[in-house]
C-alpha cells in the first residue's frame, strides 16, 4: 500500500489497523540470530565430531565451560533444542524399587579396576570381542582390547602390560564368565595380592560402572560406524578411549576430566605428605 498505492505510512496502518510500530523495529529474529552464532558454531562443533555425537545437552554445555565459554545454560538450551539436538531417550518399562548394595570405591587412583567383554561384529560378518578396562577410582579408561578371541591367558597379558606401565590394583571387580573364573586369572591375582570382587549372577548393576562404560562406547563407537576390520576398530576405539581420558567431562568426578581429577588427587596427596 505504501510503495505502490503511494499511501502515507499512517494512513496504511491505519486502513489496515496494524502497529505503526512494527514497521520501524527491525526484525527481532534476525538479530537474535546474529547473538546467538557463537553459540550454534560451537554445539556443532562438538556434535560434529564422531566421538562426541551421542553427547546429550548436559555433556555440551560442561564442555564448553571448559572451553572457557561462560554462555548461560537456559540460553545454551534453548539453542540447543532450536537445532534438533536433544534426542529422545528409550525408557524403559518402571520396575518397583530396589535396594543395591553401593558401589564403596574410594575416591583413589589404582585401588579398584573393573572390566568386563563386549562383542560385536565386522561388516563382513567376522565377530569380535572387546575387552574394557577401567580404574573405578578416576572413571579412567585403561585400555581396550580388541580380537577376535580373548582367553583368560590374553587377558592376564593385558593385566601384565599395564602393571609395567601403571602398577597393580588391591581390587578388581568382575562378573562370573569363565575367563574371569579360569584357573589362570585367579592365580594371576593370588600371585599380586590382588582380591577379586564377583558380582551376583544375574545383578550387573553391581558392576555399574564399567557397565555404563559399555554403554558409552557401545552407543558412541560401535552402534555408528560399520567396521570394515580389526584395526579400523582399534584406531577408532583408541581415539575414542583419549577423548573419553582428556575431553569428556563427568557428572560423577563434579564435571572434571579423569585425567585432571587425577591430577588434582595426586596434587592433594603430595600436600598432605608435605604437611604429615
Amino acid at each position: 500500500m505504501v510503495q505502490q498505492g503511494s499511501l502515507s505510512i499512517a494512513r496504511a496502518f491505519r486502513l489496515t489497523r496494524l502497529s505503526r510500530r512494527s514497521w520501524y523495529r527491525p526484525d527481532p529474529s534476525q538479530h537474535r540470530l546474529e547473538r546467538d552464532q557463537p553459540i550454534i558454531d560451537a554445539l556443532n562443533a562438538i556434535v560434529q565430531d564422531p566421538t562426541r555425537s551421542r553427547w546429550g545437552f548436559w555433556k555440551c554445555f560442561y564442555r564448553l565451560r571448559l572451553d572457557g565459554k561462560l554462555w548461560n545454560f537456559k540460553r545454551v538450551w534453548r539453542i540447543y533444542c532450536a537445532l534438533n539436538l536433544n534426542q529422545k531417550r528409550r525408557t524403559k518399562k518402571r520396575l518397583p524399587e530396589r535396594a543395591p548394595a553401593p558401589l564403596a570405591v574410594p575416591a583413589e587412583s589404582n585401588y579398584s579396576w573393573s572390566f568386563d567383554f563386549m562383542s560385536d561384529a565386522l561388516y563382513n560378518g567376522t565377530r569380535f570381542r572387546v575387552l574394557n578396562i577401567i580404574d573405578e577410582g578416576v572413571r579412567e579408561a585403561l585400555d581396550i582390547v580388541i580380537d577376535t578371541s580373548l582367553p583368560a591367558t590374553r587377558v592376564v597379558r593385558t593385566l601384565e602390560q599395564l602393571k609395567a606401565e601403571r602398577g597393580l590394583p588391591k581390587m578388581i571387580r568382575v562378573d562370573n564368565g569363565s575367563e574371569m573364573t579360569s584357573l589362570a586369572f585367579t592365580q594371576w591375582c593370588e600371585a599380586h595380592d590382588i582380591k577379586i570382587c564377583y558380582v551376583e549372577p544375574g545383578k550387573p548393576n553391581q558392576n555399574a560402572y564399567i557397565e555404563r562404560f559399555n554403554r558409552s562406547y557401545r552407543t558412541e563407537v560401535l552402534d555408528p560406524h560399520l567396521f570394515s576390520s580389526l584395526d579400523q576398530v582399534r584406531d577408532l576405539s583408541w581415539a575414542w578411549m583419549l577423548s573419553y581420558n582428556e575431553e569428556r567431562p563427568h557428572e560423577s568426578l563434579g564435571n572434571l576430566l579423569p585425567s585432571e581429577f587425577k591430577r588434582q588427587l595426586a596434587a592433594e596427596a603430595s600436600s598432605y605428605e608435605l604437611c604429615a
